[in-house]
C-alpha cells in the first residue's frame, strides 16, 4: 500500500512481518501499543471468551491512571506489564478504585464568537475536532506527573471536539479521557469524547469485539450503549468517537452497528452527550474507508427514521469532489455540512503536511465542510528540546502560522493555519475573571512570584483560561517578541515575557471577554520589568471591530502607569468610569523608557468588583487513604470532601501542601476533583509524621483556610 495511504488493507501481513514506517491509518495511530501484549500469546478462537475479571484493585504502586476497557469478553493470554484487563460490562462507579482520580468536576462552559481578529476567519462555518493521543493506553497518569514534558494543549479556542485518542488490543480498546484534559477542555467550551477502537485484524483486532459491543439483551435493549452513557456521565465527559475498523462483518452486523449507535445516542443525548462516527464500517459489514460521506455509509450519520450519530469523521481518502459530494449530501439530509470532519493527518510531518484545503475551507467562498487534526501533538513530538518554551513556540506557529499574529499573518505556503481559518471563541464572560497564564505545566510552581517547588510538573485542570489570539500585536515600530515563558511566574508555572526594542508604543491584545462591568469593578495587573522603566497602560474595548481584521477600539485608562525596578508589582485601575458597559477586550500598551531592549513580564490579570468575597470555604476530612513507604521516601493518595459552594461558589480548584518542621510550606500539587496522588513525598530529617495542608482556591485565587492531615512514618 501506498506510503501516503491511510487505511489498512485485509491483505496486509500482520505488523510483525512489515517494517513500521509512519501511521497508515487512523485505528494504528494507537501506535506500536496496538501490538502491546500481542507477541507470544496464542489466540483464542473468535467465539472463545476469557473469564470475567474481578473487580480492579488498586495497582501496586498506588498510581491511578485514566480507565480503559475491553467490551465484554477479554484476550487470551495474559497482559504485559502494567496492564490490566478489565470489562466494561461490569464495571460500576463503586468497583472503581480510581473514580475520584478520574473524575472531571468542571462542568461546560458556554462560549461566544467574538469578531475575528483574522479577516479570513469565518464564524459559524467550518469547526475543528482534534485527535489527540496524549500518553498511552495503559499507564496514562489521571492527575499529571512530574515532568514538563507534556503536550499542554492551550488553543482550545479553535477547537470544538477534542477526542482522547488511544486505544490497542494488547490493553483495551474503550478508552476514557483522564480528568485534567476535560477539566481543561470544559473550562474553554471544548467537548471531550471518549474513543471506542476496534482495531483492524492484522493489528489484533477480534470481530468477537464488536460482537460483544453491540450485543443486545432479551428485551432488545444494548447493554453496553447504556454502560458507555454511564461512564461518561460518571466521569464527567461528553460523548464517545466510535471507530470500527474490525473487518470480517456482514449487513446484519452493520444494522446492529446503526441500532447500537442509535440507542447509544438516544440514552445520552438527554444529557448532552455527543457521537462521532469514523468512516471506515459501511452498510455491508465490511471495512471499506469511503472518504467521504455517501450512500455506502450514510446510515451510520443519518437514516430514515432520522439522526445516527452527531458528527462524522470522513476518512484520509476524501478527495476536492468527494468532499463537495458529501456535503451536498448532508445537506439533502437536513444536516449542516459542517458535522462532516475532513480528516488532516498531522502526526508525521505537522505543518509540513500536504493538504489541499482549498478542498475544505476554500478562501474566496463558503466553506466545504469542517476539518479534524489527527495528531496534533506533533508539535511536541518532532522537537529535539522539549522543553516547555520549545513546545509552546511550535504549538503557536502551528496555531496561528509562522507570524505567530493572527491578525498579520504571513504569506501562506503549504499550511493553512487554523487562526486564519475558523474564528476564535471565548468563555470569559462574567466576573471575576481571573488568569495568571498558567499553561497546566513548568519546570516549578511559583505562588506571588516566589518558587514554592523546584519539581517539573504538568496538569491540565489547573491551566488558566489563556488569550485565545496568540499574539495580536500592534505597534507602529519593531515588533517585540510575546511568548509564554516558564523563567520566572507570578503564580503557576509560566508567564507572558514581551522581550525586544520598542521603537513605537506596542498594544499587546490579551482576552476577547464580555464582562459586564459596574462601578465597583476594578481590573488589577501584576507585571515586572528589568532595569530599565516600561510605561504601562491597561485597554479596556467596550466596543468591538466593526468588521474581521478590524482594529479594536479600546479604551485606554488613565496614563502614567510606570514600570520601573525590578521584581513583581501589582496595578490597580478602577473601571467606574465604564460602569454600565461590556468589556469586549483586555489589553496592555507598553513604550520604552530607556534606549535599551525591553524585557517586560505580565503575571496575572483580572477584573472583579471592588467589594471582594470572604474567602473560600475550606475542604474538609482529608484522609491519606492508602501508602506506600520506603527508604525515607511515601507514595499515598490523599482525598477530601469537597468544599461547600458559600458565597463564592465551586472551587476553582484544590491545593496540596507539606508543612515542614520548621514550617515552611511546600506546594506538592492541585486538582479540580477531591483527591491527588503524591508520588514522592521525603520524609523531613527524623519527623515522626509528614504534615499535609489542603485547601480550596478561587476564581481570583484566594485560598482557603487549611484542611490538615498526616501520614506517620
Amino acid at each position: 500500500m501506498p506510503e501516503t495511504d491511510h487505511g489498512v488493507d485485509p491483505g496486509t501481513p500482520p505488523p510483525t512481518a512489515i517494517r513500521p514506517t509512519r501511521r497508515r491509518v487512523l485505528a494504528t495511530g494507537a501506535g506500536a501499543a496496538a501490538l502491546l501484549g500481542l507477541a507470544g500469546r496464542a489466540r483464542a478462537a473468535a467465539d472463545t471468551a476469557a473469564p470475567a475479571p474481578a473487580p480492579a484493585p488498586a495497582p501496586a504502586d498506588l498510581a491511578p491512571y485514566a480507565s480503559y476497557w475491553f467490551p465484554d469478553s477479554l484476550p487470551a493470554g495474559t497482559p504485559g506489564p502494567g496492564i490490566v484487563w478489565r470489562s466494561l460490562s461490569r464495571w460500576t462507579p463503586g468497583s472503581d478504585p480510581d473514580l475520584a482520580h478520574n473524575t472531571s468536576t468542571v462542568p461546560l462552559t458556554e462560549r461566544f464568537t467574538p469578531v475575528p481578529a483574522n479577516r479570513d476567519a469565518r464564524a459559524g462555518q467550518a469547526r475543528i475536532s482534534s485527535l489527540v493521543s496524549f500518553g498511552p493506553t495503559a499507564g496514562n497518569p489521571s492527575q499529571g506527573s512530574p515532568t514538563a514534558d507534556h503536550y499542554a494543549l492551550t488553543h482550545w479556542a479553535y477547537i470544538d471536539e477534542l477526542v482522547f485518542w488511544g486505544g490497542s488490543a494488547g490493553e483495551g480498546i474503550v478508552l476514557a479521557p483522564n480528568a485534567p484534559v476535560v477539566d481543561a477542555a470544559h473550562r474553554n467550551g471544548v467537548r471531550v469524547l471518549g474513543n471506542v477502537f476496534l482495531p483492524p485484524v492484522a493489528y489484533g483486532g477480534d470481530l468477537r469485539w464488536t460482537r460483544d459491543l453491540v450485543q443486545q439483551d432479551p428485551l432488545g435493549r444494548f447493554p453496553i450503549a447504556d454502560r458507555l452513557v454511564q461512564v461518561a456521565r460518571t466521569y464527567g465527559f461528553d460523548g464517545w468517537f466510535v471507530n470500527a475498523e474490525t473487518d470480517g462483518g456482514d449487513s446484519a452486523l452493520a444494522g446492529r452497528m446503526r441500532e447500537f449507535l442509535r440507542a447509544l445516542r438516544a440514552a445520552g443525548e438527554p444529557h448532552g452527550l455527543r457521537i462521532t462516527w469514523y468512516d471506515a464500517m459501511n452498510t455491508t459489514g465490511r471495512v471499506g474507508w469511503q472518504g467521504a460521506l455517501n450512500p455506502l455509509n450514510q446510515d451510520f450519520f443519518e437514516d430514515r427514521s432520522g439522526k445516527v450519530s452527531d458528527t462524522m469523521f470522513v476518512d484520509f481518502r476524501w478527495t476536492p469532489d468527494t468532499l463537495a459530494a458529501s456535503g451536498a449530501l448532508a445537506d439533502r439530509l437536513g444536516r449542516s455540512r459542517h458535522e462532516l470532519w475532513a480528516a488532516v493527518d498531522t502526526e508525521s510531518r505537522g505543518w509540513d503536511s500536504p493538504v489541499r484545503w482549498d478542498a475544505i475551507v476554500p478562501r474566496g467562498r463558503d466553506h466545504v465542510v469542517s476539518f479534524g487534526f489527527y495528531r496534533p501533538e506533533w508539535t511536541r513530538n518532532h522537537l529535539t528540546d522539549r522543553s516547555p518554551g520549545a513546545f509552546h513556540r511550535a504549538d503557536d506557529r502551528f496555531w496561528t502560522g509562522e507570524s505567530l499574529d493572527p491578525a498579520r499573518p504571513a504569506p501562506e505556503s503549504r499550511w493553512r493555519a487554523p487562526a486564519t481559518a475558523v474564528a476564535d471563541r471565548s468563555t470569559v464572560t462574567g466576573l471575576p475573571f481571573a488568569c495568571s497564564f498558567n499553561t497546566g505545566h513548568g519546570l516549578r510552581w511559583y505562588d506571588g512570584g516566589r518558587v514554592v517547588s523546584d519539581t517539573p510538573w504538568n496538569h491540565l485542570g489547573l491551566q488558566d483560561r489563556l488569550p485565545g489570539r496568540r499574539w495580536v500585536v500592534d505597534t507602529a515600530g519593531e515588533r517585540p517578541s510575546v511568548t509564554l515563558d516558564f523563567a520566572d511566574a507570578w503564580r503557576g508555572g509560566s508567564s507572558v515575557l514581551v522581550e525586544g526594542a520598542l521603537t513605537a508604543p506596542v498594544v499587546i491584545g490579551l482576552h476577547s471577554t464580555r464582562l459586564p462591568l459596574t462601578r465597583g469593578s476594578v481590573l488589577e495587573l501584576v507585571h515586572a520589568t528589568g532595569a530599565d522603566p516600561v510605561g504601562v497602560e491597561i485597554g479596556v474595548a467596550v466596543r468591538e471591530p466593526s468588521a474581521p481584521g478590524g482594529p479594536v477600539p479600546y479604551t485606554w485608562l488613565p496614563a502614567g502607569i510606570r514600570d520601573s525596578g525590578q521584581g513583581w508589582r501589582t496595578t490597580r485601575a478602577p473601571l467606574a468610569s465604564l460602569a454600565g458597559r461590556t468589556a469586549y477586550g483586555l489589553a496592555v500598551r507598553i513604550s520604552a523608557r530607556g534606549k535599551r531592549p525591553v524585557v517586560w513580564r505580565i503575571g496575572a490579570l483580572s477584573v472583579h468588583d471592588e467589594t471582594r468575597t470572604r474567602r473560600p470555604a475550606p475542604p474538609t476530612a482529608p484522609a491519606v487513604d492508602a501508602s506506600a513507604r520506603q527508604n525515607g521516601l511515601a507514595r499515598l493518595r490523599l482525598s477530601w470532601r469537597a468544599a461547600s459552594g458559600g458565597a463564592g461558589g465551586r472551587p476553582r480548584h484544590y491545593e496540596v501542601w507539606r508543612v515542614l518542621p520548621d514550617g515552611t510550606r511546600r506546594f506538592l500539587g492541585g486538582t479540580c476533583g477531591t483527591a491527588l496522588y503524591l508520588p514522592a513525598v521525603p520524609r523531613a530529617g527524623r519527623e515522626r509524621a509528614a504534615a499535609f495542608e489542603v485547601r480550596a482556591v478561587d476564581e481570583l485565587y484566594e485560598v482557603s483556610a487549611p484542611a490538615r492531615t498526616t501520614l506517620t512514618w
